[in-house]
C-alpha cells in the first residue's frame, strides 16, 4: 500500500498516465475523525488527476451513521454495477447464480464416527511446537494468580486488578505495550448453541477446505470438538453483520422466516434491522434463537461462512518487569449495560476475566503482547506528564514502576476519577512514590463537589507548571482513556496553557501542539 502511495502521488507521473482507465472509490471511514476519508478523498482526485474516468462520484461510508457505512454505500452499489456491465457485459454463455443461493461453503466438516469424545481444552494444533515467542497462532497459557475487585462495593463500575504468572513464557515487555487476550463464550451459551442447531458439543470432527491452498484456522485443533468449535472460536455474543442475514436466509427452509431474513437484509430493511439488531445490541445467538427453524436446518459446514471468529481484546499492560518479575497485570472495567432487552448486555472478554476464579483451582488465560501506542524517552533526565483518567492509568502506571525502577525522576501524573474512596485506582502505592520524591501526583474528583472537576481542568490549573516542563525542560506528554470526549477537552486546554503561559495566538498555540505530536512529545492511546 505505501509504495502504491508513493507512486502514484509521483509529481513526474505524465497527466494521460491513466486515460485509458475506467475506476471507482468507495471509502470507508469515520467522521468523528478530523479526517473524514481522507485517502478515499485524495485517491480519488489524484486518478482523475492521471486522466482516470470516473463511472461514479466517490462514496463515503460513514461508520457513525446509524445504519453504518451501507447507508451511503447501498444506493452506490446499484449505479456502479449498472455503470460496470454496461461496459463489460457478462459473456451470454457464463451463467450467473440466482439470488438466494448460497456460495459454497469454505470448509466442510466430516463427523468422526464411533463415541463422542471430549478435546481436552488445552489441546492445541497437532504437531506443532511454540516457534519464537508467543503470539496469536500459539498464545501463552497464562496462570491467573490474581483477580481482585478494585472498585468500593457501592460503586457503578466493578473494575479488576488482574495479575498473571509468565514464568517461562519468553514474554517481553516494556512501559506502553499491550496484552491481547483470546477469551471464550460462556459455558451456557455454548450449551444454548448447540440446542438450537441441534448439535452435540462432544462430537467430534476434521475440518477440510473445500479449495486448494485454502489454510484451516490455525487456532482450531484438529480433530476437534463441536464444544471447543463453538466456546473458543465462533463470536456468538457477537452482534451480527448484515451479511449474516442474508446467508441465513438463502439457508432457511421455513417460508415466514425466510422473508423476514430476506427484509433484514435488503436496503428497504436496514432502518428495521437497526433497531432489531443494532441497537438493542442483540446477539448472534439471540437472534438464532428467535429463528429457530431457520437454525435448526443451518448446515454444519456453514458455520464458519455465517459466524465471525472470537477476536482478541488489547488491555494496556499496568505493571512493568523491573518491579514485578515475571508477572503481568491488566486493570479492566467488566463491561456491563442494560437494552431494552431483558437480559443485560455484557462484554465477552471482561466478563469472561472476571468470572475466572483462581482460589477454586487453576485457570489459564491465553495471551501473548505487542508494542503499543505509547513509547517512552528513555534519555535520562526527561520529565513526562502523564494523563489517564479512570482505566487509562493503567500503562501510567507501568511507566511510574518502569522510570522509578530506572532512576529516573521527572514522572507527573494527572489522575481522575469519580470519587476518592471508590474509584482511586492504587492510591496507596501513589502515596507512597509521592512520599518518596519519585512521582508528583494530581488528581480531580468529579462528583465531590457540587462543579465536576475533570482532569482538563486540573491541567489548566496547572498550566504555569505544565508550560514550564513542556517548554523549557522538554517533557513528553501522555494521554490514555476513553476517547469520547475527554481527548478534545485535553487538547483544548493545552492549547489554552500555550496562550496563557506562553503568549502564543491561538493559531501558533494550534501549531504547538501540532509540532509536539509530530514529534511524539505528545503520544494518545484511547479506546471507545
Amino acid at each position: 500500500m505505501k509504495n502504491f502511495w508513493r507512486f502514484i502521488f509521483r509529481k513526474n507521473l505524465p497527466p494521460t498516465s491513466l486515460c485509458q482507465m475506467d475506476f471507482a472509490v468507495l471509502g470507508l471511514g469515520d467522521s468523528s475523525y478530523a479526517k473524514f476519508n481522507f485517502v478515499a478523498k485524495k485517491l480519488y482526485r489524484r486518478l482523475l488527476q492521471l486522466g482516470g474516468r470516473a463511472l461514479l462520484p466517490v462514496c463515503l461510508g460513514d461508520d457513525q451513521h446509524e445504519l453504518g457505512p451501507d447507508a451511503a454505500i447501498d444506493p452506490w452499489l446499484p449505479d456502479l454495477w449498472g455503470k460496470v456491465l454496461g461496459l463489460y457485459p457478462v459473456p451470454l454463455d457464463l451463467g450467473t447464480i440466482p439470488a438466494g443461493v448460497p456460495l459454497p461453503s469454505k470448509f466442510t466438516l466430516h463427523f468422526l464416527p464411533g463415541a463422542p469424545r471430549v478435546c481436552s481444552e488445552g489441546q492445541r494444533v497437532a504437531g506443532t511446537e511454540p516457534q519464537g515467542p508467543p503470539s496469536e497462532q500459539q498464545p501463552f497459557l497464562a496462570p491467573m494468580v490474581t483477580n481482585q475487585r478494585v472498585t468500593g462495593p457501592s460503586h457503578f463500575q466493578d473494575v479488576r486488578l488482574m495479575e498473571f504468572d509468565i514464568t517461562g513464557s519468553g514474554l517481553s515487555f516494556a512501559a506502553g505495550d499491550v496484552v491481547l487476550i483470546q477469551p471464550e463464550n460462556a459455558a451456557s451459551h455454548t450449551q444454548r448453541f448447540c440446542q438450537v442447531l441441534g448439535l452435540d458439543p462432544d462430537q467430534n470432527f476434521t475440518l477440510l477446505p473445500r479449495e486448494p491452498g485454502v489454510p484451516c484456522p490455525a487456532r482450531l485443533p484438529q480433530p476437534c470438538s463441536v464444544r471447543h468449535l463453538v466456546s473458543h472460536y465462533l463470536d456468538i455474543a457477537s452482534v451480527p453483520r448484515r451479511s449474516f442475514f442474508e446467508l441465513l436466509a438463502c439457508l432457511s427452509p421455513h417460508e415466514l422466516e425466510r422473508e423476514k431474513l430476506l427484509h433484514f437484509s435488503s436496503p428497504q430493511g436496514q432502518e428495521e434491522l437497526y433497531s432489531y439488531c443494532n441497537r438493542p445490541r442483540r446477539t448472534i445467538l439471540e437472534v438464532l434463537c428467535d429463528f429457530p427453524h431457520t437454525a435448526g436446518a443451518i448446515p454444519a459446514d456453514y458455520l464458519l461462512d455465517l459466524i465471525p471468529p472470537i477476536r482478541p481484546r488489547a488491555f494496556s499492560i499496568a505493571s512493568s518487569l523491573l518491579a514485578h518479575p515475571s508477572r503481568l497485570q491488566i486493570l479492566v472495567a467488566v463491561v456491563q449495560y442494560q437494552t431494552r432487552l431483558k437480559e443485560p448486555r455484557r462484554g465477552l472478554c471482561s466478563s469472561w476475566l472476571a468470572s475466572l476464579d483462581p482460589g477454586q483451582g487453576p485457570v489459564q488465560v491465553p495471551l501473548w503482547v505487542r508494542p503499543g501506542g505509547l513509547t517512552f524517552p528513555q534519555t535520562p533526565g526527561t520529565p513526562v506528564i502523564m494523563v489517564g483518567p479512570g482505566t487509562g492509568v493503567a500503562p501510567f502506571r507501568a511507566a511510574v514502576q518502569e522510570r522509578v525502577a530506572q532512576g529516573q525522576s521527572g514522572n507527573v501524573l494527572f489522575f481522575g476519577c469519580r470519587l476518592r474512596d471508590q474509584d482511586f485506582y492504587w492510591e496507596a502505592e501513589w502515596m507512597e512514590l509521592e512520599g518518596r520524591g519519585c512521582l508528583t501526583l494530581f488528581t480531580a474528583f468529579s462528583r465531590e463537589q457540587e462543579r465536576k472537576v475533570y482532569v482538563q481542568h486540573r491541567l489548566r490549573d496547572l498550566g504555569p507548571l505544565v508550560w514550564e516542563l513542556l517548554d523549557r525542560q522538554g517533557a513528553y506528554f501522555y494521554l490514555a482513556g476513553n476517547a469520547k470526549c475527554m481527548p478534545a477537552d485535553v487538547a483544548e486546554a493545552l492549547t489554552s496553557v500555550f496562550q496563557e503561559q506562553g503568549g502564543l495566538s491561538a493559531p501558533d498555540a494550534a501549531t504547538y501542539l501540532a509540532r509536539l505530536q509530530r514529534t511524539l512529545r505528545f503520544q494518545s492511546e484511547t479506546w471507545a
